[in-house]
């Protein structure tokens, strides 16, 4: 780390004393949950049922806003208690019962979470990039007795339904009725078409007993390998989360000498974020969605992503905030035409899923001056963001995914299951409220990753003096040549260092005698060149002889990435030819 005079003011254990202390925003209490004593945000919010209906305050002031579509947050509340209503009524949704959402990024998205929630319902999103056959399997396997879809992802599901016998209602938005499976009813005909909610009558919640410990949502894993599993989160998790990421934004200020700023929604201008990652991503839905609803900001959503409309809605909508996964951000940040547009409103860059380069943080200090950028670590199992690197403490350490949130306990794991010291190399484990408490119908697998209050999370890296986590790399993504340990985050940010590249991915090649060895996949940047000798070249610079890639894929187009944004690697080892 590269010292910078009078920085830090405070270590991080003393800006969570002040953080935390009694009366403070983000103090803490100790609660037993589930046999398993927790450290919990006093001030927070008791459940997404209460987030919607604090919401009503916000009243006129813009919340989600696609293409020619602006719905406010009187006209979003509305709609989510006309069809929470006409769930419990009409379809006969009582508290626990599954609500499956298949959607793109429409504005009938948030209502379609949300609705489930205020009754007690559990809102499941499914990744609407999926098969048919996938999204059979999850919608099979969680139970989901309604389904609410866009008529797109209908048509994807439309033979698959004679399977799904438990389904009561598919819902559909931007589509109409179906006579031949009287189960299929438009959403329009039950809340209007989304410019219609402000004329929405205002109509009182329905009744539920909804407290921070009962059951929300259902988030599908990315199935990078094997069955998507379902992450079961409370109420208290996901809201959790949102004070994590707030109280490491305040800390960032607090290391500084100075008071974190104290935003009144009431009073102040709303953020606005471009979200450029799918809803049903607990990026999308756990750091965007719930976080705009609590703070009174703004969502633009695109119908898919695309550069150049971006860099249009950033100038048209004065968007404050951009990012989601790292490749996005690059995509901004290096496209060749960003200079035609005016960006100067841009004040935070935030990502997270995925690894970053370190030298990512640089960029964005150079393009935008005055803002901030930040980078964090989370899992679907820990409902998003656990950790966070935020401004200054970011610039400083690059290659750190930052310090635990002040409610969490990070701890580096040996192979025998003892605690490792600083900067010894391990598994990441972590504990707080914000973690999931099981995985839907998989007792197996619960008991693997779920212990004792601990997400064991198959990352291998290690926590410094600081306290600041330094992930290397997926423990199934680790490579061994050789006998020899070689973690894939190393080689990428080596190839991260070069000025041409813009994205990479390292991937074992299997060999007869080694075991494995090292390949690479890089896509370069807009009008650069760069060969695989002068790749081989600096990254035998900068690693060990045994870590430089033996064969470098060199391509312009993007990686492929699922929807959580992380590199498909399993598609990329298919791209070599085993060695010997």
């Amino acid at each position: 780390m590269a010292a910078e005079a009078g920085f830090p003011v405070v270590s991080i254990a003393q800006c969570n004393a002040l953080m935390t202390a009694p009366g403070a925003r983000f103090e803490l209490e100790d609660k037993l949950i589930d046999g398993v004593e927790l450290r919990t945000y006093r001030n927070a919010p008791q459940s997404l049922r209460a987030c919607i209906l604090n919401s009503k305050a916000w009243d006129a002031r813009e919340f989600i806003v696609y293409q020619d579509e602006r719905v406010t947050f009187s006209a979003h509340y509305k709609a989510v208690v006309h069809l929470a209503t006409k769930l419990r009524d009409e379809f006969g949704v009582r508290k626990g019962d599954r609500v499956a959402i298949v959607m793109r990024n429409y504005p009938e998205w948030p209502v379609a979470f949300f609705a489930p929630l205020v009754i007690g319902a559990i809102s499941t999103p499914l990744n609407s990039w999926w098969t048919g056959e996938e999204l059979e399997y999850a919608l099979s396997d969680s139970g989901a007795t309604i389904v609410i879809v866009d008529s797109e992802k209908l048509e994807r599901i439309a033979e698959h339904l004679p399977k799904l016998g438990q389904l009561k209602q598919i819902i559909v938005a931007r589509g109409g009725e179906d006579e031949a499976d009287p189960r299929i009813v438009s959403l329009e005909k039950l809340v209007g078409p989304a410019k219609s909610w402000a004329a929405l009558r205002y109509a009182p919640m329905p009744d539920a007993d909804v407290g921070p410990d009962d059951d929300a949502t259902i988030m599908y894993t990315s199935g990078t390998t094997g069955k998507p599993k379902g992450a079961l989160a409370t109420h208290r998790a996901i809201i959790s989360n949102v004070f994590n990421s707030q109280a490491c934004q305040a800390r960032h200020f607090i290391r500084q000498g100075m008071a974190p700023p104290v935003r009144d929604p009431k009073i102040d201008a709303p953020r606005i974020a471009l979200l450029a990652i799918p809803y049903f991503h607990a990026t999308g839905a756990f750091s965007t969605l719930v976080p705009a609803l609590i703070n009174a900001d703004k969502i633009v959503t695109m119908y898919k992503w695309d550069p150049v409309e971006a860099l249009e809605i950033i100038q048209r909508e004065r968007i404050t905030t951009i990012g989601g996964v790292p490749a996005i951000a690059w995509q901004v940040l290096e496209h060749p035409e960003r200079d035609k547009y005016d960006l100067s409103s841009i004040q935070f860059v935030a990502y997270g899923g995925a690894p970053s380069a370190p030298e990512l943080v640089s960029t964005i200090k150079r393009r935008f001056p005055s803002g901030l950028a930040s980078n964090g670590w989370g899992m679907t199992e820990t409902c998003a963001s656990s950790s966070l690197n935020f401004g200054k403490d970011y610039e400083l350490r690059p290659d750190s995914c930052g310090a635990p949130g002040p409610a969490m306990d990070f701890r580096i794991v040996g192979a025998k299951g003892e605690t490792l010291k600083p900067d010894e190399v391990g598994e990441l484990w972590v504990k707080g409220p914000n973690n999931c408490k099981a995985y839907w119908n998989k007792p197996e697998a619960t008991a693997k990753t779920f212990i004792d209050g601990w997400v064991v999370t198959g990352d291998v890296g290690r926590i410094d003096e600081d306290g600041f986590v330094f992930l290397l790399d997926r423990a199934k993504d680790m490579l061994i040549r050789g006998g020899e340990n070689i973690y894939s985050i190393e080689v990428e940010n080596a190839l991260y260092d070069h000025t041409a590249i813009m994205d990479a991915a390292i991937v074992g090649i299997p060999h007869r005698v080694l075991g494995e060895e090292v390949g690479a996949v890089v896509q370069v940047k807009p009008e650069m060149e760069v060969s695989v000798d002068e790749l081989r070249r600096f990254i035998a610079g900068k690693l060990a002889a045994f870590k430089v890639p033996v064969e470098i894929q060199i391509q312009r187009e993007p990686l492929p990435r699922n929807a959580s944004g992380k590199i498909m690697k399993s598609d990329l080892r298919t791209r070599f030819v085993p060695r010997s």
